[in-house]
C-alpha cells in the first residue's frame, strides 16, 4: 500500500539530509520532489502545490534544534501537514435514531454491497448492535442474492421485497420491519451505476428524503485515484453525504484518493476496506496512514488487529497446556487460524516499524498456510493430540492424504518442534507471551 509514494518521499527527504540548515535553495529542491511524488500518486496539482507551499513556509519559519536534523524536521512537518490534509482525527458514524438508518451510496463496482455487509459485521461484533441489511438495489442482477449470501455469512438478517421494483417503498417497509422486530441499525444498500447520472441521483435522493438517514456513506474504490475524488464531489453536491468508505486499500493504490478526498469535499473518510474478508473493515485514522506513507509503520493498528483476535479464556487454557508440555497440533492449527483472521500477511508486516522497506520486494505467498493446514487435517485426532506418534509410515500416509510429500511433512514437524521449544521458553519466563504483550496497551 502506497509503496511508490513512500519511496519517492524518502528520496525527496534525502536531498536535505546532511544539510546543517534549511535554506530557500535546499527546501525548494526537496519540495519540488515531494510535489512530483504527490502528482505521481494522483494528487491534483492544486492540492500538491498548496501542500508543499505550506510545508515550505513552516520549515523556513522554524529554527532547527541541534538535536533535530533538517531532514527530521522536514519529515515531522510533512507528517503534520499530511494528517491535517486527511482530516486530523478519526471520524465515527452517528447512531442516534431508533433505529439508526445508514444509507450506502456509490457507483456500481465500488464494493458498496460488500461493504454494507462489512459494516453490519463491525456494528454487530464490535459495537454490540443488532443491524438489519436492506436490499435496495433492484436493478443489478443477483444484487439481492449477493446481499443475502453475505448476510448468512455474518449471521445478519437481510430485508428484501423481490416483488417490488420501488427502492423507496422497500426502504420504508424495512424501517417499519426493524421497529417491529427490535433492530437498532438499518443499513440500506442502494443501486449504483457505471457513471454518475441524473436518474440515479434522483432515486437515491428520494430514498434519503423518505427514510431521513442519520448517516450517508459514500463508497468508492481507492484504486481509481482522482476519479474517485471527482465522483465523490459529484455525489456530495447532490447528497451532502456524511463520510466516505474507501475500498481496496490493501491493493495497489497510489494514494491520491485517500490523501485528497477530505480536502475536496470537506467530508471525512470514516472507514477503509483492507481485504476481502467480512472483518476487513477498519476505522480510518489519518495519523496512522500518514505514518505508514512516511515509512514509520503502524504498530497501533497491528496491536488492535491482534487484540481483536485475542481470546483471554483460550489463552489461559493454552498457557496451562504449554506449562504441562501438552501443546499439540490442534493448538498449532488454532494459532494459524488466528493469524489468518488478522488479515493480509504482507500488509500486517508493513505495519511493524522498519519492516515496510525490508519486505517491499518480497513475494509473500498468502496461500502458504494452506499446505500446512492440509497436512495437519490429514492427521488423525490421536496424531494431532500426540505428535510424538508420527513415525515413518504415518508420515507417508499424511503426505499422500494432504497432496504433499515426506519432505514437506518433516519440515512442518521441525517447525512445530521449534514452536513448542519457544512456547516452553515463554512459559519459563525467558520471553513474554506475545498475545498478552499485544493485548496489554489500552486494556481496561
Amino acid at each position: 500500500m502506497f509503496e511508490n509514494l513512500t519511496d519517492r518521499l524518502e528520496k525527496a527527504f534525502k536531498i536535505i539530509k546532511g544539510q546543517g540548515y534549511i535554506t530557500e535553495i535546499n527546501i525548494a529542491e526537496t519540495m519540488k520532489e515531494v510535489r512530483k511524488a504527490l502528482l505521481d500518486a494522483d494528487v491534483s496539482f492544486k492540492i500538491a502545490k498548496d501542500f508543499t507551499d505550506d510545508i515550505k513556509k513552516k520549515a523556513l519559519g522554524m529554527n532547527v534544534l541541534k538535536a533535530v536534523s533538517p531532514s527530521q524536521l522536514m519529515v515531522k512537518i510533512t507528517y503534520d501537514e499530511m494528517v491535517q490534509l486527511m482530516g486530523r482525527e478519526a471520524a465515527d458514524i452517528r447512531l442516534t435514531g431508533s433505529p439508526s438508518v445508514i444509507l450506502m451510496a456509490g457507483l456500481q463496482g465500488s464494493g458498496k454491497t460488500t461493504h454494507a455487509a462489512k459494516l453490519a459485521y463491525l456494528l454487530k461484533n464490535k459495537r454490540g448492535k443488532k443491524p438489519l441489511l436492506v436490499a435496495g438495489d433492484v436493478y443489478r442482477p443477483a444484487a439481492i442474492d449477493q446481499l443475502k449470501v453475505l448476510g448468512q455469512q455474518i449471521d445478519v438478517e437481510v430485508f428484501s421485497n423481490p416483488d417490488s421494483k420501488e427502492p423507496v417503498k422497500i426502504a420504508k417497509e424495512a424501517i417499519k420491519y426493524a421497529k417491529e422486530w427490535g433492530f437498532n441499525v438499518v443499513i440500506v444498500d442502494t443501486a449504483g451505476r457505471l457513471a454518475v447520472d441524473e436518474e440515479m441521483m434522483t432515486e437515491i435522493g428520494n430514498i434519503k428524503e423518505a427514510v431521513n438517514p442519520q448517516e450517508i456513506l459514500f463508497v468508492v474504490d481507492a484504486m481509481t485515484g482522482q476519479d474517485a475524488v471527482n465522483t465523490a464531489k459529484a455525489f456530495n453536491d447532490k447528497l451532502n453525504f456524511d463520510g466516505v468508505i474507501l475500498t481496496k486499500m490493501d491493493g495497489d493504490t497510489r494514494g491520491g484518493a485517500a490523501l485528497t478526498i477530505k480536502a475536496v469535499v470537506n467530508k471525512p473518510i470514516k472507514f477503509v476496506g483492507t481485504g476481502e474478508k467480512m472483518e476487513a473493515l477498519d476505522v480510518f485514522h489519518p495519523d496512522r496512514l500518514a505514518e505508514r506513507i512516511l515509512g514509520m509503520g503502524d504498530i497501533r493498528s497491528f496491536v488492535e488487529r491482534a487484540q481483536s483476535q485475542f481470546d483471554e479464556e483460550e489463552a489461559a487454557k493454552l498457557q496451562k497446556k504449554i506449562a504441562k508440555n501438552q501443546f499439540d497440533f490442534n493448538d498449532f492449527l488454532a494459532q494459524i487460524q488466528q493469524i489468518k483472521k488478522m488479515g493480509n500477511i504482507k500488509d500486517l508486516m508493513s505495519m511493524i516499524p522498519g519492516m515496510g522497506k525490508a519486505i517491499k520486494n518480497m513475494d509473500i505467498d498468502e496461500t502458504a498456510f494452506k499446505s500446512v493446514e492440509a497436512i495437519i487435517r490429514s492427521m488423525t485426532p490421536t496424531e494431532r493430540a500426540n505428535p510424538d506418534l508420527l513415525n515413518g509410515s504415518r508420515k507417508k500416509r499424511i503426505a499422500m492424504g494432504s497432496g504433499s510429500n515426506i519432505q514437506e511433512v518433516n519440515k512442518l514437524l521441525k517447525q512445530f518442534d521449534e514452536t513448542r521449544k519457544m512456547m516452553r521458553m515463554v512459559n519459563s519466563g525467558k520471553a513474554k507471551n506475545l498475545l498478552h504483550a499485544l493485548n496489554a496497551p489500552g486494556r481496561k
